[in-house]
């Protein structure tokens, strides 16, 4: 039984700031941030925009296209929560008007949760064909101002339909996989911030995709030039290369490894270079730039991937793209997004960033900011309140 990816839909925050105004204001060189990690950009989210409007807006698109019949599953991914019981996914249900024969879970292992969650997806709709799951992908990622982390901080969602006879990408059997206790990135509950140990964390990273690599390529027989392009986690871009170095290196290709990995790694990165890190989204935002950018033709060409969640959790794994995808694609919604947002500046973005969800168990009312489809409007009874925007 054949099952993948249908359709994919990412969505970010209306709002960005260009990392050369924060390089400005924290006295950095402009090449640490667009040389050093790769970045440009980072998404904003405004007070009313949280993971739950993001995955609503990024699903929208598909609902409106393909309808809600058929969707029995909501697996929702995330490592930031909102609440410690409810699943952020009941919310979507409901702005999205799911049908009531659907379940609903929320997943959490770091920016790992989305592949297990989109593997989950396709196994429980090979076990029934005509069911449909909806996998969402939705994070902010937030660290201390003036931090190392702070220029990879950024937001986004991604929904994929998962069915049989995808339209986009069919899912290869095999994986790899490696998992390892660690302590390179965390957030404690009492914490709105991350930890991180960014060299620990960067090491743990690559070796994290060496190892999953191994058992893919012995399982499978196959090597790097079986694939068109690869996929990786993205917590900036610049690790997506090194990771592909790394395995190119493995499997002992010593030249030439920059143009190689320009190559087969390069169209991927687009999107996450002008939105910042989105945890367990970004991988699949990194699909969605490809799929979206790719100067030829992808039909019927396998795409190697590597999901990495610290703590910690990796997976190589591939799939086969659907001859036709194109005709399935948001493309223009999805670069009409990025091209329109508004810019910040320092200051509004540190105000934006010191502003957080009231915990005291009053009431409030947020004020409207520019978001999708949905907005957070407001808090009652220790209850987030939804609303869609007219």
């Amino acid at each position: 039984m054949t099952t993948g990816i249908d359709r994919i839909s990412f969505y970010t925050s209306r709002y960005c700031l260009d990392l050369k105004d924060l390089a400005a204001a924290r006295g950095v060189d402009w090449n640490k941030y667009s040389i050093g990690i790769g970045q440009e950009i980072m998404g904003i989210p405004p007070p009313d925009e949280d993971i739950v409007t993001m995955a609503a807006s990024a699903a929208k698109p598909i609902i409106d296209e393909v309808g809600v019949e058929g969707i029995d599953l909501v697996l929702f991914a995330t490592e930031s929560s909102i609440d410690q019981s409810k699943s952020a996914g009941l919310f979507v249900h409901g702005l999205l008007g799911l049908p009531s024969r659907c379940r609903v879970v929320e997943l959490k292992q770091a920016c790992y949760s989305g592949t297990i969650a989109l593997r989950m997806a396709a196994m429980m709709v090979a076990a029934s064909p005509t069911s449909k799951a909806l996998v969402l992908c939705s994070d902010i990622a937030r660290y201390d101002l003036g931090s190392p982390g702070e220029p990879t901080q950024g937001c986004g969602a991604v929904a994929m339909l998962v069915t049989a006879k995808p339209s986009l990408l069919t899912l290869d059997p095999e994986y790899g996989a490696h998992t390892e206790d660690v302590m390179d990135f965390w957030r404690p509950n009492y914490s709105e911030e991350a930890f991180v140990d960014g060299k620990y964390s960067t090491r743990i990273y690559l070796n994290s995709a060496a190892e999953s690599w191994r058992q893919y390529a012995e399982l499978t027989g196959r090597s790097l030039s079986d694939f068109a392009r690869c996929c990786y986690h993205i917590p900036f871009t610049n690790m997506a290369a090194k990771a592909h170095d790394r395995l190119l290196k493995e499997s002992g290709i010593r030249e030439d490894r920059k143009e190689i990995t320009a190559a087969q790694v390069g169209e991927s990165l687009g999107y996450n270079r002008m939105t910042g890190n989105s945890y367990s989204a970004s991988l699949y935002e990194g699909l969605a730039c490809l799929l979206d950018t790719a100067t030829e033709s992808l039909d019927n060409k396998r795409i190697g991937f590597f999901s990495y969640g610290s703590g910690s959790v990796g997976e190589f794994f591939s799939g086969v793209v659907t001859p036709g995808y194109r005709d399935h694609l948001y493309t223009d919604r999805h670069q009409t997004l990025l091209e329109s947002r508004t810019a910040v500046t320092v200051q509004q973005y540190e105000d934006i960033f010191n502003l957080s969800v009231p915990s005291d168990g009053w009431d409030y009312s947020f004020t409207e900011y520019q978001t999708g489809d949905f907005r957070l409007a407001g808090m009652q009874a220790h209850k987030r309140m939804y609303e869609a925007v007219s």
